[in-house]
């Protein structure tokens, strides 16, 4: 097996068919072609089914995909690294952010990378936490944000914040940011959760229990677009973590409250692998994350988080 072959074993998948794959990598079609049945041969199984619709990857040929991707980036990464540079650290650097952090940190984060480290290629991946711990267990990601996790075996967590959950609905109720509710006011309304066994639910559900609360389920989703949309279209009240739910409310898209009674926290940490060698490339992203939260608290920006790391 050799790059050219992993190259074009997943651009084949990728594209589901041989003759797209072959000009995108500026080859003949059956120079590909060659490449995909030199592979199966020495695998010993098919690789793609020939289909009216394309090629679709057989099931070893979804896992052989799968690792050749690993392979790939693996190498672009290396060559990234060892590129020389006279004056700055070089790589590519996946990042996971909790999709409840992205638009308070996406783009503060992306900025000062640019400016201390241009050659670094920065990536961002959003997800839940529950994604974003697998994602980083197998090496799809360098480093990711996390909530209510502390280390495992396989990943370091170290914990850099503690926030509330806030209550949070359209424009019309009556929420202000200086005046918390409670859970139970909360289940009086009708409500947009996320789907049970999400991170976020479990606090929810661990609320509803210390405070016998019977909510009124309007909607369940995985998707934190979903439950803003449909409080902001007057579809019942949501809860957020504060990340989720100061901006908006300070830009005047939302109200909101933080809840209390009792007051439900989630932890934010930063996690890496245990396994393997971290990057220069890496930790440059990790000061520069450290030090664009540290400011968003500091200036208000977050400011119901309380930072558990040090100050400076």
């Amino acid at each position: 097996m050799d790059l050219k072959q992993f190259t074009a074993l997943v651009t084949v998948s990728e594209v589901g068919s041989v003759t797209k794959a072959a000009q995108l990598l500026h080859l003949v079609q059956p120079a590909v072609t060659r490449q995909i049945r030199t592979l199966e041969e020495e695998i010993g199984v098919p690789l793609f089914e020939r289909t009216r619709n394309g090629m679709v990857p057989t099931r070893a040929g979804e896992m052989l995909v799968e690792r050749a991707r690993r392979v790939l980036r693996e190498v672009e990464r290396a060559r990234a690294e060892i590129s020389p540079h006279p004056t700055h650290v070089t790589g590519i650097v996946t990042l996971g952010l909790l999709e409840s952090t992205v638009e308070l940190l996406a783009a503060p984060l992306a900025e000062a990378v640019a400016s201390r480290n241009p050659g670094i290629e920065l990536r961002i991946l959003t997800a839940y936490s529950g994604h974003l711990q697998q994602w980083l267990d197998e090496g799809d990601i360098d480093l990711s944000l996390l909530y209510n996790l502390t280390s495992t075996p396989s990943l370091s967590v170290t914990t850099l914040l503690r926030e509330p959950l806030w209550a949070v609905a359209g424009l019309g109720e009556p929420l202000r940011p200086d005046e918390p509710v409670t859970w139970d006011e909360l289940w009086q309304r009708p409500l947009v959760l996320p789907v049970a066994g999400h991170g976020l639910r479990i606090l929810i559900d661990e609320a509803m229990v210390a405070t016998g609360g019977q909510p009124q389920v309007l909607l369940e989703t995985n998707s934190m677009h979903v439950q803003i949309t449909m409080v902001s279209a007057g579809r019942g009240w949501t809860v957020l973590p504060a990340a989720g739910a100061e901006n908006a409310v300070a830009m005047g898209r939302l109200s909101g409250a933080p809840l209390r009674g009792p007051e439900v926290v989630r932890s934010v940490g930063l996690g890496l692998p245990r396994a393997g060698r971290v990057s220069p490339a890496v930790e440059s992203v990790a000061t520069e994350l450290l030090r664009v939260i540290r400011s968003l608290v500091r200036r208000g920006r977050w400011s119901s988080a309380q930072l558990t790391f040090p100050a400076s």
